[in-house]
């Protein structure tokens, strides 16, 4: 609903080749296995924040904050998050509000993406969202979106969270490239990149 782009880890392969000894030794080299988009043993922030606000992953709990969130934001969301009319949009439900955070909390817990609400410090208030994805695009190790309601727009939050995301991003998580689709990337040079790497 949110971002609906199809990300999926890569499986490392485990095991020898089948057969005995001899028939492994004619056998052409196998081609290594792509490395998980983020490692097994790597502990995922639970939690985080800066001056006013704190992360915590989107999920069931937070359907009602997360909702009136977006609600709020219809235009500027469909305007600078997704540049479409599907998300959001005036008629969506709450009980579609809690399928999202259920698909959330899922893809949170199989660690195929990592979705943040940016809360208030007292936790009544969703300020923002924050998305960790796996690269569409070859050459980043992960590709990050985030979102902040029109009231914080227009107060600045918008670039105070995204500084604060990057440094976030450098110091707490593994990766070594990050793209920031439609900021330090324009859209529609992230569009043409990824067309492109799916027609290689």
């Amino acid at each position: 609903m949110r971002l609906r782009a199809v990300m999926a880890a890569a499986a490392a392969l485990l095991g020898a080749a089948a057969g005995p000894p001899a028939a492994q030794a004619q056998a052409p080299a196998a081609t290594p296995a792509p490395a998980p988009w983020i490692a097994p043993d790597f502990a995922v922030p639970l939690t985080a924040g800066g001056p006013g606000f704190r992360l915590v992953p989107l999920g069931p709990g937070l359907t009602e904050i997360d909702y009136r969130a977006y609600m709020s934001s219809i235009a500027h969301l469909q305007k600078t998050f997704t540049r479409s009319p599907d998300w959001p949009h005036a008629g969506l439900t709450m009980k579609d509000a809690v399928l999202d955070m259920e698909t959330e909390a899922g893809r949170f817990a199989a660690r195929t993406s990592f979705a943040y609400a940016v809360l208030t410090p007292d936790g009544t208030r969703e300020r923002a969202c924050v998305y960790v994805y796996p690269s569409r695009v070859p050459g980043y190790d992960a590709q990050v979106v985030l979102w902040v309601t029109a009231a914080e727009y227009e107060a600045g939050f918008d670039a105070e969270l995204y500084a604060w995301v990057q440094k976030w991003l450098a110091r707490d998580w593994p990766f070594r490239s990050v793209a920031y689709p439609g900021r330090a990337i324009p859209w529609e040079q992230w569009d043409a990149m990824v067309a492109a790497g799916k027609g290689g």
